[in-house]
């Protein structure tokens, strides 16, 4: 199983721990939900003391980030925003990262390497396009409060939020790539170096 199928499932199992709420709950109603997300955590963590070494680690990222997104959640679902919203986002990025971080741990030598480099360019993309989400969310509001001027603005700035994105995704994908090449040795190492830096214009 490839390391983008574990993201997808793990996005998954995030989204089905979470808590669900209705916007516009009381604040009774959130403060009831918030308790319960911690003692869903205590629980979790209590199951996690039956396992030992790595998948113990594994255990309790994953009960971790499920509280952690449950929470962004709640927050957002309280007192809905773009920022709430993209905090949502960012929570999910980051629990996806500890849990694989962890997996990684299970690897050794270079395939442990490549496996981190590629769970950190993994979150590298989500909190990128998490970014760019709210940049663009942020220019259309002031869009459509202002002149053409201000749409003008808008666009450049999207355009800029884009372009970010996508020097970071360039830069956590060169770094997997170049990771992989340290499995060989002479020419054709730097065979594999030389071609990642042109695949990802690098000098």
């Amino acid at each position: 199983m490839n390391l983008k199928i574990k993201f997808v499932m793990m996005a998954a199992g995030l989204a089905a721990g979470s808590v669900a709420v209705a916007e516009g709950h009381t604040k009774a109603q959130n403060e009831a939900q918030e308790t319960r997300i911690e003692a869903d955590l205590k629980v979790a963590k209590g199951a996690c003391d039956s396992l030992s070494g790595n998948a113990k680690d594994i255990c309790l990222a994953e009960a971790k980030g499920k509280a952690k997104v449950a929470k962004a959640e709640l927050a957002a679902a309280y007192k809905p925003s773009a920022k709430n919203s993209s905090a949502v986002r960012e929570a999910k990025a980051e629990a996806e990262y500890a849990v694989a971080a962890e997996r990684c741990d299970d690897k050794a030598g270079n395939d442990k390497d490549v496996c981190v480099k590629e769970a950190k360019a993994a979150k590298v993309r989500a909190l990128a396009d998490a970014k760019t989400a709210l940049e663009s969310n942020k220019a259309n509001t002031k869009a459509r409060e202002a002149t053409q001027d201000a749409n003008a603005q808008a666009a450049a700035t999207k355009t800029e939020a884009r372009h970010d994105a996508a020097v970071d995704k360039g830069d956590a994908d060169y770094a997997v790539a170049k990771e992989k090449c340290d499995v060989l040795a002479g020419e054709a190492k730097d065979g594999c170096i030389r071609d990642a830096k042109v695949r990802f214009a690098k000098q």
